[in-house]
């Protein structure tokens, strides 16, 4: 045997000699296990150690004319990126779990219909093999228009309004208003008010549901001058706590549906006199690093944000494996701190 002969690189072919088993089932290994026996997965897992063989990523992508990265897509204004912890939060999370499989991870950001058809062009022109969708509004078409085009999409969050099965991990939104809600009502509040998310996201949606359903296990009135709108920015849980003193003086407690509102509405709860805990007591819903940078700290309402990365990750490569939508539902905790 010559010597470059000799030097050449490891093959799947090698890999599959070396296995005993069929190059079908090397390339079943490669692409997440599946379908494998565990005695096969071993083997092929332990004759890759033995030959040294890589995984040559870009002949694969020439291959399956897709690309072995991963695209993080906020249908959001770019402004808002930078400031929503939450969403650095779990980019940073995904970027560390698809860091453990060697997939690099690309950060697109489309809020307009114009940035949404360009980004779809990319897209579905091969270069990512599978999209993680982060805030996706009813009615958002970004969902239905990557399935359609055969690309993996996992959401984070249900999605609202979409007519085909749409891959998605999600926390219990309706379960972790009703522990902030019977949290506020346990301590003797009864005007509890609510700053909601937009409603038309899952969070809107299902935070405003559960406090509801909440304050009628408590017996306390659902009056709807204690319920005003919100859409997640610091802005508009200001701009929202003010219409709630002037239409209901008297609440004494609110429930916000997210960490960077809450500092909002602190704010306005400042301008207006109002102590707190002592007055008004505020609580919040993330566990961002928003809610440790109020005065008073921020009793919140605790996502896994860790578990929700991984979550989004594995069910994604699930789907770029073949497997069919599924939907995860994570718990919540309640975290206690001065403001409440």
């Amino acid at each position: 045997m010559s010597r470059t002969a000799r030097r050449r690189p490891p093959t799947i072919i090698d890999v599959a000699r070396e296995a005993g088993v069929s190059r079908g089932t090397v390339s079943r290994v490669l692409n997440g296990g599946h379908n494998v026996s565990p005695a096969a997965l071993e083997a092929v897992n332990a004759a890759i150690r033995r030959t040294g063989y890589v995984v040559n990523r870009h002949a694969r992508s020439l291959i399956t004319g897709r690309s072995d990265s991963v695209g993080f897509l906020l249908t959001e204004p770019q402004e808002r990126f930078f400031e929503d912890p939450n969403f650095n939060v779990l980019l940073r999370g995904c970027t560390q779990a698809l860091a453990a499989h060697d997939i690099p991870l690309l950060l697109m950001i489309a809020g307009t219909e114009a940035e949404r058809r360009r980004i779809t062009r990319y897209i579905t022109g091969g270069h990512v093999g599978g999209v993680l969708l982060v805030s996706s509004h009813s009615g958002n078409p970004m969902a239905e228009r990557l399935e359609k085009a055969g690309v993996p999409v996992v959401a984070c969050g249900e999605p609202l309004g979409q007519s085909r099965a749409i891959a998605y991990v999600a926390v219990d939104e309706r379960g972790g208003a009703h522990q902030m809600v019977r949290h506020l009502a346990g301590s003797g509040r009864r005007r509890i008010a609510m700053i909601t998310g937009p409603l038309d996201t899952p969070g809107g949606v299902q935070r405003l549901a559960g406090y509801r359903e909440e304050l009628a296990a408590a017996g306390l009135e659902a009056d709807e001058r204690l319920v005003a709108e919100g859409d997640y920015s610091r802005a508009s849980g200001e701009a929202a706590m003010a219409t709630l003193l002037e239409h209901a003086p008297d609440l004494d407690a609110v429930f916000v549906a997210s960490d960077l509102m809450a500092q909002g509405a602190l704010t306005a709860l400042d301008h207006a006199g109002r102590r707190v805990p002592e007055d008004v007591a505020v609580g919040g819903f993330d566990d961002s690093p928003a809610a440790l940078g109020t005065r008073p700290p921020l009793t919140t309402i605790r996502q896994p944000w860790a578990r929700i990365s991984a979550e989004m990750v594995r069910v994604l490569l699930a789907r770029i494996a073949g497997e069919e939508p599924s939907a995860v539902i994570l718990p919540t905790e309640l975290v206690r701190r001065e403001s409440a």
